[in-house]
C-alpha cells in the first residue's frame, strides 16, 4: 500500500504521496469536487490505482485536518487573487 506522509516544506507540509508532490486534498478534490474517476486520477498523474485509494482512505479517516487543507488553500487563493496585479477579465 502506498505510503501518506507529511514533510515540512514540502506542499505546504501537507498529506501526500510519499516520494511526489501529489496532495491527498489534491486527489480528493479530483474525485469527490470533480467527478473524475480514481482509474482516470491515476492515469492523469502517472502513479498506480492503490496510491490513490490510500489517498482517499487517508482523506476520509481525517476529514478535520482535511478541512483545514481546504480552507488554507482557499485562504491562500485568495490572498494571491488579491495581490494579483493581473486585469480583471471581461466578458465579450
Amino acid at each position: 500500500m502506498a505510503d501518506i506522509v507529511s514533510t515540512e516544506g514540502v506542499l505546504g507540509g501537507n498529506a501526500r504521496l510519499e516520494g511526489r508532490r501529489i496532495s491527498v486534498i489534491g486527489i480528493a478534490e479530483r474525485v469527490l469536487d470533480h467527478g473524475q474517476t480514481p482509474e482516470y486520477v491515476a492515469d492523469q498523474l502517472d502513479v498506480s490505482l492503490a496510491e490513490i485509494h490510500a489517498a482517499l482512505a487517508y482523506y476520509y479517516r481525517n476529514l478535520d485536518e482535511m478541512d483545514g487543507d481546504r480552507e488554507r488553500r482557499c485562504d491562500l487563493d485568495d490572498e494571491l487573487q488579491r495581490r494579483s496585479k493581473a486585469p480583471e477579465s471581461r466578458e465579450y
